[in-house]
Formats: C-alpha cells, structure tokens, sequence
C-alpha cells in the first residue's frame, strides 16, 4: 500500500445519523459537527490524508464515555479516541467516519500517593501539566516523547522518548488501566500494586493497542524521585558510526545515563538555523546524567573517556539547569527544525528500531538510502535503545519524490525487520505501517485479529488501524 492511500471503509450513514441526532440533544455545545472541528480531530502529522469524523463529543466522566460507546455499538458507529492529535501514522483518522472522543475536558489529576510513588489520573491530563501539578511533590514522571501529548494517548500508543534508556517506555510506567470496553462496560485492569500473578495482563494489552480494544479513562503510574543532580552535555564525533559506537560502549559498561540522542550532521544544521545555536554541524550525540553530585559528574568524565577513544569530543557538559535546558530545547525542536529546511514540503516521520548492536549498520544503510535516493531526511534516534527516526521532507506536487520516499520507507522496514528490529519502535502501526506488520510478526498478526474480534465483534472502536484488512 502506498502510505499517502489511506484506506476507506464502508460508512453507515443511517446509525451514523441517529448516534448524531442523540449525541447532539445528550451534549449540546460539547458536541460538534462543523468541518474544521471534523477535520482538526482527522488530522495527522503524517503526509497520510485527513479522514475526517462525522462529529466531535468532548465527555467529562468516565461514565459519559461508556454512554457513548454503548449508543456507538446499538447503531453500529465508529468510535475514534482523541487526545492532542500528535499521533505520526494516522491513528486519528476515521476512515469510516463515525464520532471522535475528544478526552480533554478529562484531564484531572486525581490522586498522587507520594509514599507509594504513583498517580491516579485522567486520560486527558498532558505529561507537561501533570509534572507541573508534581513539582512540589520532589516527584517527577519521566517518559518524554518530545510533543507534549495526553497520558492516555501515550499509553494507547505506547509512547517513550528520550528517557527511556534509564525509565523505560509506557509499558512499564502504568501500573493500571480503567477502560471502557467496546459494548460500553467499564474495566479496571489491575490495582496500584506494583506486580501482580492475577490472572491476564490486560494493562499490558491495552497499552499500545491504538484505541482498538477499549478506550482509556483513567491511569495509574509510577513517579520517580526528582534525582539530587542532574548533569547534560553534547558530544561531536567524526563519523555516525563513531557515535553509533560510542553509545553501544555507554550501555555496555553500565553507565546509567538518563538520555543518549544521536543527532546527524544534516539535523545539526537544520537545529542551528532554526534556534539561532552555533553547535558543530557534525554528528552528535546529546546526553544527560541523573543521580548524585559525585555521580553525575563521574559518569560524564566515564563517557569523555569513551568518546575520546573514538576520537569525539570533547564532550562539554554542565550542571546548570538553564544550559541543559537550552540544550534540551533545541533537541525537542528537532522537527520543526527539520521542517524548515524545506517549508514548502511535507515531513514524513517514520523511526525503526534494531538490537543496540546493529544500530551503527541501520543508521550507515539507511543514510546510504537517503543519498541513492535523493531525499533530504535528517537523522535523530533515541540511541540508547537502538531506536532512531528519520523525517523525510517531501514536495507533494513531485509523484517521482513521492515514489522515492515511499521506497525509502519501504527499505527502511525490511531492513530493521532483517536485523531482528521493529518497523517502529515508538510511533505505532496506526495506517502507515500496516502493510509490514506480518512481515515481522507473521502469524501473531492472526493472534492479534483474533484478540480485536473478540473484544470488539462489531469493530466499532477505532477501525482501519493496526490490522490490515
């Protein structure tokens, strides 16, 4: 499948009507149907086309929620779940139509157990806005994919970033799950312990299914103790390689480093230009160390050592809180940075994942690619955990480029298939990755469909997305 087709379903205008008509008298004004509501909540951050929804509810409980799924399932209505929309593979879209569940009006923080260090919140609550109400709590929650996305919308799609190496991914941070499930039954999936033997993992289940088996209402997560000092640095390299390199010695030796981002020298141009910054326009690696005073420091003066001995360096890094901040910011402002490079065409984001040890051959093919190709696609990764992005700017008004960058996609997943990797590490499957989805996982993919048609016979929760018809 070319990735700009996203594929339409069958609409069912008669029990899209009714749940319209019903909707409308329920919710008044936290109902809209106007189309720049319908095609903002359709809207991706991919080159895929907006499949818009037919109306947009904004619910408030967790009870208003299962409501609407109940009306959804008696007309046989899709039912898209909606966080910020940052989503990058078309996971909002609503190829069938059918009603968005906007869940921003549900966004309190509805409990924080300091000695137990975990949170109870609601889906709509952002990862800015919670650690913002935590601040004063010497709490912190850590996953951080760069956008500042909706908790419930991270955990559907199984979101990490740039902490993952040290705190791991959304699967291991949410301890428990409130979901309502496709005929409108409320679920709790576990309680706040933090392990359990009690029957099937159905957190783990839900996190990262996409909106496709039941729609999250509430979370339970873990917090972390802000660490006593935190040191960041970034570190030039001759070559991707070398820096490829210099990250597989840091894990190998244990170094306990918080973030490791691997920025090619294409990026650090586009980072330049856009935040007006002077760092060298080499590879570089961006780092930053959590712990004690004493630990911060020696686990930077470890790495020096290491990047040294692949002739990097030096390694400048600081302690103080508004450098790394500066620092951070132009990492996170990547995209945009990327972006403007060509303005006048549209970014494409795609990320592969390998085992750490063929990170250094993926990035070497893959930029090999880009120049067969003739593509201008910066290079970051989240380098710690073999996890590395690719944003490939495409003149939409040129079918040949179109054609190349389709064939770069197309390479980049069977080569991270071929290494033992994934076709994404963070983003998802949403539309866009479908097509590769049993090349890598075969027969599990019948597994998975097995799983949908139980949980959700009528297809009526987010359709068109993980599963290729």
């Amino acid at each position: 499948m070319a990735l700009k087709d996203a594929v339409a379903a069958a609409r069912n205008e008669d029990g899209i009507a009714a749940v319209v008509a019903e909707l409308k008298q329920r919710f008044a004004d936290r109902l809209q149907t106007g189309q720049a509501f319908r095609e903002q909540h359709g809207h991706t951050t991919t080159y895929l086309p907006t499949q818009a929804p037919d109306a947009v509810v904004w619910p408030e409980t967790t009870e208003e929620v299962s409501a609407i799924v109940k009306l959804c399932a008696a007309n046989r209505v899709p039912v898209i779940p909606f966080g910020v929309g940052s989503s990058l593979e078309g996971q909002v879209n609503a190829p069938a139509g059918g009603i968005t569940i906007n869940t921003s009006r549900m966004n309190k923080v509805l409990s924080v157990d300091s000695d137990d260090l975990d949170c109870t919140i609601q889906p709509g609550v952002t990862r800015e806005d919670l650690n913002v109400h935590l601040r004063d709590t010497g709490l912190f929650f850590p996953i951080d994919p760069g956008a500042n996305a909706s908790l419930g919308g991270m955990a559907a799609t199984r979101a990490s970033g740039t902490n993952a190496v040290r705190y791991g991914t959304m699967r291991d941070n949410v301890l428990a799950l409130e979901v309502v499930m496709a005929d409108g039954t409320i679920v709790q999936t576990a309680k706040r312990a933090k392990k359990t033997s009690a029957g099937y993992d159905l957190t783990r289940l839900m996190v990262g299914s996409e909106g496709t088996l039941g729609i999250i209402t509430k979370l339970t997560l873990k917090l972390f103790g802000i660490p006593q000092a935190i040191s960041g640095g970034i570190c030039t390299f001759p070559s991707l390689d070398a820096a490829c390199r210099a990250v597989i010695s840091t894990v190998q030796m244990g170094i306990p480093v918080a973030r490791i981002e691997l920025v090619n020298a294409l990026q650090m141009q586009a980072i330049n230009r856009y935040n007006k910054t002077d760092y060298p326009e080499q590879p570089c690696l961006f780092l930053e160390f959590h712990g004690s005073d004493a630990g911060v420091a020696e686990q930077a003066e470890l790495f020096g050592e290491i990047a040294a001995d692949l002739d990097g360096g030096p390694f400048h890094w600081t302690k103080v809180a508004e450098e790394r901040a500066k620092l951070w910011k132009a990492r996170h402002q990547a995209y945009h940075a990327a972006e403007a490079l060509a303005p006048h065409k549209k970014a494409l984001s795609t990320d592969a994942c390998v085992p750490i040890s063929r990170l250094a051959d993926c990035i070497a093919e893959t930029e090999q690619d880009i120049d067969e190709l003739g593509l201008v696609a910066p290079i970051v990764g989240h380098a710690g955990d073999g996890n590395f992005h690719t944003l490939v700017l495409i003149d939409m008004d040129d079918p040949d480029e179109i054609a190349r960058a389709e064939t770069f996609i197309e390479r980049l997943a069977r080569r991270a298939i071929a290494m033992d990797g994934t076709i994404t590490g963070e983003h998802g499957i949403g539309q866009g990755k479908m097509a590769y989805l049993r090349e890598e996982l075969g027969p599990a993919v019948d597994v998975m469909r097995a799983v949908k048609t139980a949980l959700d016979p009528l297809n009526i929760l987010n359709p068109g997305k993980i599963l290729p018809a």
